[in-house]
């Protein structure tokens, strides 16, 4: 499901206009789509297994320095949605380029199916297995995530886990015999397992005083003298709700009558809201500065927060239908603090901006990749962050638990993703692509990690310690030598790979290939840091 929430546009003198920089983007984003729609009608038809009846809309363009320009297309067939049937046209100078994409032929299946939509819901039922909520729904497509393209039925049911976690669930049925070929769970998670403006106000600079780094700066609004909401106009508007233990609607927008926010404590109901608020613009930060996005959706417009969901709810979640985060209390700190550190903003922020891009379908491999592309740039948010009261590090979300200076708890460990004893550490063939997303996950973190800081135990990890880490224990294939090129180097390189040449349908494979490429572009195709893309990947048998 890709329900969205409506965003509120930005007015720009007085919304008459768009500014020249602004237009001359759109103008310039325009054209390369026409010359890529231009190039799939000729000679790109064959490059992206283009078929008579196939249709195409244009989800994102991005184009380099050197005029190089990538058009990521989602495709239909005589109007049916085609589930992996995405991909990542470029090209230059009217020259096709490279076709990143997992759609492997140009046929097409009949489509006259023998089971019904009525039939499907009942076979996606039965997999559910839960009260559900509402009417589920059921629309008929082309599944092209296999060898060859099916119809099938897309069944969507929405509930909520016994754990408050609500649950969007997409079923793939084939419409052939009813067998349930896919699945997967539209709200992305930190571990296994709205609000349209009340005031036309203007930025104020704020203080919070957070739980989990002391005392911060934020740009609030003030509406007036003595009345502030807990909204960001400097980063498209971004805001935080409360959802006082609820765990349906939106929440209500925090308001303050002095501008300072929170006393620490999780007494106070704006504590957390100031976490929230500071990580996410954290994330925003991160992500103009470094990558230039602006935005989740690179368009400039925030989304929202919403905190204190449920009742000892100890889990965060991405919700791409209300393009929003959540954030629960967890038990308050008998065992776990509300989980708004800000790796964990970063994570969450960081599934919007993959279901932005590659749009990584969250199971298998390419769900491994969804979760792991949220720990490698909620990490690198906190690495920019660089706050004292939360060191940086290659560990998730350590600061959610009480006295673990050690971290020997946490959600992930991203260079031995085998401490929290159910991820996987190297790639295996015959399990890794049907394991759980977020323990799939692990191997792209420990080669990011790897790709970084090379083979080199974290500090506190090593011999003696409770991990007990050696640099054998660090790679697969026994390569002790690996040399990392640095945070900076890695999360352009893992950037780059997400935003143009990922697709919904890769896999570890096509990871390995999209990082190689992107690597390429930025450092050259013999350059060190590209040698250290292909090292990495085979140290957690990726070959």
């Amino acid at each position: 499901m890709n329900v969205q929430m409506s965003l509120l546009s930005l007015a720009v003198v007085s919304g008459l206009a768009m500014s020249a920089p602004a237009e001359a983007a759109g103008n310039q984003k325009s054209a390369a789509i026409a010359r890529a729609n231009a190039l799939i009608a000729g000679p790109a038809a064959a490059s992206v297994r283009r078929a008579g009846a196939d249709g195409f809309v244009a989800r994102d363009v991005v184009v380099d320095a050197d005029g190089t320009e990538h058009v990521r297309f989602e495709r239909t067939y005589q109007g049916l949605p085609v589930i992996g049937g995405d991909f990542v046209l470029q090209s230059r100078n009217g020259k096709v380029g490279k076709v990143s994409q997992t759609l492997k032929t140009s046929a097409r299946p009949g489509l006259a199916g023998r089971i019904g939509a009525d039939q499907a819901i009942v076979e996606a039922g039965a997999r559910f297995g839960s009260t559900f909520i509402g009417a589920p729904t059921s629309r008929k497509v082309v599944y092209a995530l296999g060898a060859s393209p099916v119809l099938a039925h897309e069944v969507v049911f929405n509930g909520v886990k016994a754990d408050q976690t609500p649950t969007v669930m997409h079923y793939i049925v084939d419409a052939a015999n009813g067998k349930v070929l896919n699945q997967w769970d539209e709200i992305h998670t930190a571990r296994p397992g709205p609000g349209g403006s009340s005031c036309a106000g203007t930025a104020a600079a704020a203080t919070g005083a957070s739980l989990m780094v002391g005392s911060v700066a934020l740009t609030t609004t003030k509406c007036s003298a003595t009345s502030y909401e807990m909204r960001d106009p400097t980063r498209g508007g971004g805001y935080v709700t409360n959802m006082a233990m609820k765990t349906s609607g939106n929440g209500t927008v925090f308001t303050d009558s002095d501008n300072a926010w929170g006393n620490g404590l999780t007494s106070n109901s704006q504590t957390v809201a100031v976490d929230a608020q500071f990580g996410i613009a954290k994330t925003w930060d991160y992500f103009l500065t470094v990558h230039g996005r602006n935005g989740i959706a690179g368009d400039g417009r925030g989304s929202f927060s919403r905190v204190h969901y449920g009742r000892n709810y100890a889990n965060a979640f991405w919700s791409d239908s209300c393009f929003c985060m959540t954030f629960g209390d967890g038990d308050n700190g008998a065992s776990i603090y509300p989980l708004v550190s800000i790796d964990v903003a970063g994570h969450e922020m960081s599934h919007g901006v993959t279901s932005r891009t590659a749009n990584l379908i969250y199971s298998g491999e390419s769900g491994s990749l969804n979760e792991a592309t949220s720990d490698i740039f909620g990490t690198m948010v906190e690495y920019y962050a660089n706050t004292a009261a939360d060191p940086a590090d290659y560990v998730m979300g350590e600061e959610l638990y009480p006295n673990n200076a050690n971290m020997s708890n946490a959600i992930r460990w991203m260079f031995k993703p085998t401490l929290d004893n159910y991820s996987q550490h190297c790639y295996d063939p015959a399990t890794t692509p049907t394991f759980e997303v977020h323990g799939g996950s692990g191997i792209a973190n420990s080669f990011f990690y790897l790709l970084a800081e090379g083979a080199v135990v974290p500090a506190g990890f090593g011999a003696g310690s409770w991990a007990n880490l050696s640099a054998s224990s660090l790679v697969c294939n026994g390569n002790t030598a690996l040399t990392g090129i640095g945070r900076d180097a890695a999360g352009k390189i893992w950037y780059r790979a997400l935003t143009v040449y990922m697709t919904s349908g890769t896999n570890y494979a096509g990871a390995r290939a999209a990082t190689i490429s992107a690597a390429t572009d930025l450092y050259g195709g013999t350059s060190a840091q590209t040698n250290a893309v292909k090292a990495a990947w085979s140290a957690v048998n990726v070959n």
